[in-house]
């Protein structure tokens, strides 16, 4: 008699007939993602709430304060918080929920079957819900005479605005499915890569956009101060940069191999050892 392991089950055959014995299988336990509802799954969306509050709470904060203290952050400052805000909260929760935070991210990784379908609503929800409540926070603690608007607003046109947002979000969901969805990549150095995406988009994209990428960090402010200027810009931009993002990431992905395979037999490597 020998053992074989076969996915999550032991199966015990015999190597004379090749016959398995009468033992049965352990019963297969359902998954989270097969759950209309579960524990897990609350746990996942309280993280994506509370991530998603942190990141508009410290980042809208930045603006906010900002404008209220004769612009003492600066727009490089603004920028290092909102990059260290994501690097941090992918750090401390991205192993709970993925740290979305995000709901065009949610939806990317849907398109390309990394995630389940029937969580995108719920997920989107608790991210709206968390981006929302820390714009009312933020609201009711500088709500003095200067009433500051912490959400996006295009500064030139709508079409100007449509292209950075597509863009920047294009750009930084197809580095998070280079660092998040490949096994090739390091994996420890997502937050620092996303985080750092995330600084450059906001840097140059700022002033003229408010570089949103996510249509929860607009919505939410937008919510809370009833301001709606080119909301559907930051609603429909994002999400169409994402999705391609990840389709165009998916498409350059050309084998699933690993990394000391592929370096194996890359043909900079062959050249070099030839050297």
């Amino acid at each position: 008699m020998t053992e074989l392991i076969n996915g999550n089950h032991a199966v015990a055959l015999d190597v004379r007939d090749g016959d398995a014995t009468d033992n049965p299988p352990p019963e297969v336990t359902r998954k989270d993602s097969d759950l209309s509802f579960s524990v897990p799954l609350f746990q996942k969306l309280m993280a994506e709430a509370v991530g998603t509050y942190f990141l508009i709470f410290a980042g809208c904060g930045s603006v906010v304060v900002n404008f209220d203290n004769n612009k003492v952050v600066t727009q490089p400052g603004i920028s290092i918080v909102w990059g260290l805000a994501v690097m941090v909260l992918v750090y401390s929760v991205g192993h709970i929920s993925g740290a979305h935070f995000n709901p065009a991210v949610t939806i990317a990784f849907a398109s390309c079957k990394r995630f389940p379908l029937k969580q995108v609503p719920v997920y989107i929800a608790a991210q709206v819900l968390g981006s929302t409540l820390a714009a009312g926070t933020l609201r009711l603690l500088f709500n003095g005479k200067h009433d500051v608007f912490s959400g996006t607003s295009p500064q030139g046109s709508y079409m100007q605005a449509f292209v950075i947002e597509f863009i920047i979000t294009f750009y930084l969901m197809f580095i998070i499915s280079g660092v998040a969805t490949d096994n090739r990549a390091i994996g420890e150095l997502a937050g620092l890569a996303v985080g750092a995406t995330v600084l450059l988009n906001v840097m140059f994209a700022g002033p003229i956009t408010g570089a949103s990428m996510n249509p929860a960090r607009s919505l939410g402010p937008a919510i809370a101060s009833n301001h709606w200027e080119g909301i559907w810009i930051y609603l429909i931009a994002p999400t169409l940069g994402a999705v391609s993002g990840a389709w165009v990431y998916n498409i350059v992905r050309y084998t699933n191999k690993p990394l000391r395979e592929i370096t194996k037999s890359s043909s900079f490597l062959k050249s070099a050892t030839r050297v």
